[in-house]
Parts: structure tokens; C-alpha cells; sequence
């Protein structure tokens, strides 16, 4: 029997999610609170209900699969595809797998936008499936990364050591939130920690923004980056310098 899962939204021609033109597909559903959440609809892993309007559907994989299907003729003009992303698309792993799997006997590419917050046993069964992972890394410092995030990186950075062991195809993207995540020590912590592997992954370096705060208003939700300011020309130039100056790959966005 085929499972369902619960999505939130669905965003065609994307080009930010991984490469070519994707439609990206919002699973509902993170056990993160990253204060700078641009996506705060997507915590709960229930359909809720905002003035009369639901936040999310169920959509069975025949459902979703006809939906991703209707922009084919841009994955393959662009080398495209879908993207998963949410929330935390893991967390509903056994509709994500289905569903992967089903674009993959189709020849239509996929991209796993994770955390990296996952079991090992659940992460092993996408490592031969997924064509790429954009995997986050918000933070090195372990108490820094659970006051900001409400999670230990323990198992974060644990499933990023074996993804990069697998040879799994990664790009780790970077949240830069001022005087957070995008700071000279915490910068510089990542790129230790990666240099470590055999092989240098892409990195994507995602400026902060304020965006979001619309949304936190609209769904009454506190937005907490109330005070942050938008990083300068010169101060991301720097931290791509940091990366660059040891062989890394370097794009600004995703």
C-alpha cells in the first residue's frame, strides 16, 4: 500500500535547490528551532489550520509523482530535477524513500535538502538513491549549536562524516547569520572540520535575510531575529576568502 505524507508547499522552477530548474517540495515537519528559520510553517508535523486555511496536505506518491512530473521538460532541458526540502523531509522517511524511488525508476533527478538530523539506519537507505545532498551546517560549537538550534550536532556532523565516507554527492550549505553562525571562529571551525575528508565538497554560503518575518507575523509565531542586520558586501567577501584560500568551491546562495 502506498503511505502518504504531508507537504506544505510545492515551488516550480526553482533554481536555488540544487542545479538546473527544479520544483522543489516542501515536506511539513523539523524537530529543529533554528532562530532564523525562514520556513517557520513547516515545524509542526500536523495540517493546521490558519483563518480558515489548512497548512499542509496529504498527497499520496501517485499524487506528489504527477505533480513533480509536470515540469519534466525543464529537468531535461536544465539537467534539473526535484528537490526535497521542508522542514526536514527525513522525518518522514519512509514517504520520502517511496517517493524517491518512483522518480528514480521515471530518470527524474533528485536533491535531499537535509539538517542532517537523522538516524544512521534511516540515512543508509538513500545513500545509493539520492543523485545529491545539500546538507546543512549551521554551527561547530556544541553548545552553541543546541542554544540556536535546540538540537546537539552531535549526529549532525556524525552523518555528514559518513555521507563524505560513502562518496555520496554533497554540497554543505551555510547559513549566515550575523554574529551567529557567520562569525571568524565558527567560519573557520567549519572549514577545519571539512578539510579533514579526502575530497573537497561544494560549499554554499546562503546570506541571511529577513524575508521571513511576514510569515512569523501571519502565523503568530515570535521572530526572534528581530535586531539582526543584513551582512555587509565586505564581511561575506571575507568568509568566502576563508574558504577559498583552502581550495574550497565557493557560491554565494544555493
Amino acid at each position: 500500500m502506498s503511505s502518504t505524507g504531508i507537504i506544505f508547499n510545492i515551488q516550480r522552477f526553482s533554481v536555488h535547490d540544487g542545479p538546473g530548474i527544479r520544483t522543489t517540495v516542501f515536506f511539513k515537519g523539523c524537530h529543529l528551532g533554528c532562530r532564523w528559520c525562514h520556513n517557520p510553517e513547516s515545524r509542526s508535523f500536523e495540517i493546521e489550520e490558519f483563518n480558515g486555511k489548512s497548512l499542509g496536505e496529504k498527497y499520496t506518491i501517485d499524487k506528489l509523482f504527477s505533480e513533480i512530473e509536470k515540469d519534466r521538460v525543464f529537468y531535461d532541458e536544465s539537467k534539473g530535477g526535484v528537490t526535497f526540502s521542508g522542514g526536514e523531509p527525513f522525518a518522514q522517511s519512509d514517504f520520502l524513500k517511496e517517493i524517491i524511488t518512483k522518480c528514480k525508476t521515471n530518470e527524474i533527478r533528485t536533491v535531499i535538502d537535509t539538517s542532517g538530523y537523522v538516524d544512521r539506519n534511516i540515512l543508509k537507505k538513500f545513500v545509493n538513491i539520492t543523485d545529491l545532498f545539500l546538507y546543512d551546517i549551521k554551527l561547530i560549537d556544541p553548545v552553541l549549536h543546541l542554544k540556536y538550534t535546540d538540537i546537539s550536532n552531535t549526529e549532525i556532523l556524525s552523518n555528514l562524516d559518513y555521507l563524505m565516507s560513502q562518496k555520496a554527492n554533497i554540497i554543505i550549505r551555510i547559513p549566515m547569520i550575523p554574529r551567529i553562525t557567520a562569525t571568524e571562529e565558527n567560519i573557520k571551525q567549519i572549514r577545519d572540520y571539512i578539510l579533514k575528508y579526502d575530497t573537497k565538497p561544494e560549499i554554499n554560503l546562503l546570506p541571511f535575510h529577513k524575508i521571513a518575518e511576514s510569515k512569523y507575523k501571519k502565523y503568530g509565531i515570535k521572530y526572534q531575529m528581530i535586531n539582526s542586520t543584513d551582512l555587509t558586501n565586505d564581511q561575506i567577501e571575507h568568509f568566502k576568502k576563508i574558504f577559498a584560500e583552502s581550495g574550497f568551491n565557493i557560491k554565494l546562495g544555493g
